[in-house]
């Protein structure tokens, strides 16, 4: 009486605890023995991009982050190849663009569903562009748009 009752149910017997013991000893990547009542822990999923992830033989790789960047940094090289862009501008003008995509992508996607069609088309994206846009800056949008489109289709 008073003893405290296990609540872990089932017991492996020894042979199969010996067993799974070997088995944690030869495992690729193990630290030997596991500590405690020789249960399977469950691994530990990655907690920021910015670390690193196993790669093949064993080496470490980083994680991928996608970005903007590359393509604001060869915009800004056309207009102005002697300046350069701080980490901080750079991760405002990646905020800036996200946040043009987004609403661009949600006002096709509007468009469409209001068309009744499952298809966003060229027509969808430059129907929104002209809607988010003011003025001169959706004329060059379209401009370069259309530029983009036509060289893509020859």
């Amino acid at each position: 009486l008073g003893k405290k009752q296990s609540t872990h149910t089932h017991q492996p017997s020894t042979k199969q605890n010996k067993s799974f013991n070997k088995q944690r000893q030869t495992m690729p990547g193990g630290k030997g023995k596991s500590g405690g009542k020789g249960g399977k822990r469950a691994a530990k999923a990655p907690k920021s991009a910015g670390k690193k992830a196993a790669g093949k033989d064993g080496k470490r790789r980083r994680r991928r982050t996608e970005s903007w960047s590359i393509y604001i940094f060869k915009v800004l090289k056309q207009v102005h190849s002697e300046t350069g862009i701080s980490t901080k501008a750079m991760q405002i003008m990646n905020s800036f663009i996200n946040d043009i995509f987004d609403r661009l992508a949600t006002e096709a996607a509007s468009l469409s569903r209001i068309n009744k069609t499952k298809t966003l088309t060229s027509r969808e994206i430059q129907t929104a562009v002209r809607l988010l846009l003011p003025g001169e800056l959706a004329k060059h949008a379209m401009s370069e748009g259309m530029k983009a489109v036509s060289k893509f289709s020859s």
